[in-house]
């Protein structure tokens, strides 16, 4: 029942009237409170979208207060990966017939299988401004959309934990947050895993990959990424990332985590490329 229901909102693109009512409880914002708790957190919550209004995050205007996330006019700019994908990696496929894309058939990758939510090109905008424009308020509506789409991939997968790609500590401390970390946490608090943000350290401070080509990002990533020593043992785990592009960056996490012991490594992230 679920799977059709996603299929049929993924055809149809947004309907405001069902985004608006995403997730609502009795216990959100609409309904009557059932506790003194309730009527104080809804009204720091309001206090603090007074204070701070949240922005759209496609393009990024203050919202109203009864908008759920994103502007009604920007609803559907933000394109879903549908369609024919590939086995592998979740990459939107030409034709049917086909199982992998042409990258995931020209090498193989350590993590099982993945999937994506945007295509890349309808999203960069608002990446660009999640990553390095200090919007990290949009990880709410990123995750909850994650949650939505890619939910039943997810529990399908079964993984005991969710695993952010890190950063590089001194990086981390100039932007202030990791974009990946923060939707992983939104992820699991929607479905309810845990998330191990501090399990895999990255410890090289490597260059951009957007300025590399694919064999420029291995190199670069090469022993980047170590798990930390704190005896936690995980048969299944998820990692989670913001840009999938070549996978470079997922297989060297899953090689740090496979060298701790975890057997079966997959992987969801915001959004993915084009075809290579």
């Amino acid at each position: 029942m679920r799977r059709n229901t996603q299929t049929d909102r993924l055809e149809a693109g947004r309907d405001w009237e069902k985004i608006r009512g995403r997730g609502r409880t009795d216990g959100d914002l609409a309904g009557r409170p059932k506790s003194w708790r309730e009527i104080l957190g809804r009204g720091a919550d309001l206090g603090g979208r007074l204070l701070y209004p949240p922005r759209c995050p496609v393009c990024d205007q203050v919202m109203r207060l009864c908008w759920p996330g994103i502007c009604p006019g920007c609803m559907r700019t933000l394109k879903y990966v549908t369609g024919p994908k590939c086995f592998r990696c979740g990459r939107a496929l030409d034709r049917e017939e086909q199982e992998y894309c042409r990258d995931c058939r020209s090498r193989p990758h350590r993590y099982i299988r993945g999937r994506a939510l945007y295509e890349y090109r309808s999203a960069a905008p608002s990446l660009y401004r999640f990553k390095y424009g200090g919007r990290r308020e949009y990880a709410a509506f990123f995750g909850e959309e994650m949650a939505f789409y890619l939910g039943d991939f997810i529990r399908q997968a079964a993984p005991q934990a969710l695993v952010p790609v890190p950063m590089y500590p001194a990086k981390e401390r100039r932007r202030g947050y990791n974009q990946a970390a923060l939707l992983a946490g939104e992820l699991g608090k929607r479905l309810d895993i845990p998330v191990y943000a501090d399990l895999v350290r990255r410890i090289r401070n490597t260059r951009p990959l957007k300025e590399l080509n694919p064999e420029e990002r291995l190199n670069n990533l090469k022993k980047a990424f170590i798990l930390r020593e704190n005896g936690v043992k995980l048969e299944t785990a998820m990692i989670v990332d913001d840009i999938y592009t070549t996978g470079t960056t997922v297989d060297q996490v899953a090689l740090a985590l496979e060298a701790g012991g975890v057997r079966n490594v997959y992987f969801v992230a915001l959004a993915i490329g084009a075809g290579l």
